[in-house]
């Protein structure tokens, strides 16, 4: 949805194409306010309200039977630096680890060949075997590697760095406080602003915290570019405790789209929430629509950005033009250290 769809063809904003660049968060909540959790929240509300909170309010607009459920992916140090027989350098970002020594890998603003061979640090080698799947960005890679791949990654790679930001933020800014399970090339930011002490105030409260693993690759976009297939579990205990909170009149807030697209993923044929595992290609529309999530937190998403169909599945595209319409006006922040918006179905 471009924003010259989201906002409305007399708004002094319109026909913006790209997030202003003085509503891109350039730094970490942290490094410009009092903390992770220092960032607004926008509620777009099921009765069609988009109210103005802080995060640190999320408990007041959930209710006791509601079940959170975060992504525990953890983010690697995901790209490296590699050199070319001519002596250039190239930065590959390891977007998603296949099988044996198979990945996909983005060449990032470079030109590459088959079977061009790439000297990585470490003594290590990538070799670009072919593009993946209907990608001009994204190739399959085989890399030889004198260690395991998380090893070597944490060894000798650095966080992917992106235009917006201010500097070339270590790892651990890049890491939600929950996440414990290597894996995501970029980060599943919309959990970013939770905090140990936030998520004990929702057990508290009786809202229930369960979890699914999705591992994210990179996002730098071909515009339009749907999502590809991504790595993914829903335990047995998610599974159950979904069920649990349906019965009992709980709604199901997903932290993230990665959420959002490993619990649709694994709904049977009979649109029950089962325990899965596997590769998912899902992607969700509003001609899908959702089976499963009752409401999503999230940031604000690129003006091109294929989760922006997901929103529409959710709570419906005119709710997602007013609530962007507003969070532009209000002056929301955009990316991954930026702000939060809840939308409850």
């Amino acid at each position: 949805m471009p924003f010259a769809e989201v906002l409305a063809p007399d708004d002094q904003l319109a026909p913006a194409r790209i997030v202003p660049p003085e509503l891109e968060a350039k730094e970490p909540a942290e490094v410009r306010g009092a903390g992770r959790d220092d960032v607004r929240l926008m509620v777009s509300t099921a009765h069609g309200r988009d109210l103005h909170a802080s995060f640190a309010q999320l408990p007041d607009y959930l209710t006791a039977g509601d079940l959170v459920v975060l992504n525990r992916s953890a983010t690697i140090p995901a790209s490296l630096i590699a050199q070319r027989d001519d002596r250039s350098q190239v930065e590959l970002h390891v977007s998603t680890r296949l099988q044996a020594d198979l990945f996909v890998i983005e060449p990032a603003r470079a030109e590459v060949t088959p079977h061009e061979r790439l000297r990585l640090p470490g003594g290590a080698l990538a070799e670009m075997l072919t593009p993946y799947l209907t990608s001009h960005r994204l190739w399959i890679a085989r890399m030889y590697l004198p260690e395991p791949f998380v090893a070597y990654i944490h060894r000798h790679g650095e966080p992917i760095h992106y235009a917006h930001a201010s500097a070339r933020w270590p790892l651990e800014v890049y890491q939600n406080v929950y996440a414990d399970e290597p894996g995501s090339a970029e980060m599943p930011s919309a959990g970013r602003p939770f905090t140990h002490e936030l998520l004990a105030q929702l057990r508290e409260r009786d809202i229930e915290i369960a979890y699914v693993t999705l591992h994210a690759g990179v996002s730098s976009p071909e515009r339009d570019e749907p999502p590809f297939e991504e790595r993914y579990a829903v335990p047995v205990e998610t599974a159950d405790a979904v069920r649990r909170a349906h019965r009992r009149g709980g709604r199901i807030i997903a932290v993230g789209t990665t959420v959002v697209r490993a619990l649709e993923s694994s709904v049977d044929e009979k649109g029950r929430m089962v325990a899965s595992s596997g590769w998912t290609d899902l992607v969700i529309t509003p001609e899908r629509g959702v089976d499963v999530v009752d409401g999503l937190l999230t940031g604000f998403h690129e003006p091109l950005s294929s989760h922006l169909a997901m929103l529409e599945a959710i709570a419906g595209a005119e709710r997602i033009r007013r609530a962007y319409r507003t969070a532009l006006a209000a002056r929301y922040l955009w990316h991954e250290f930026g702000d939060s918006h809840l939308i409850l179905a």
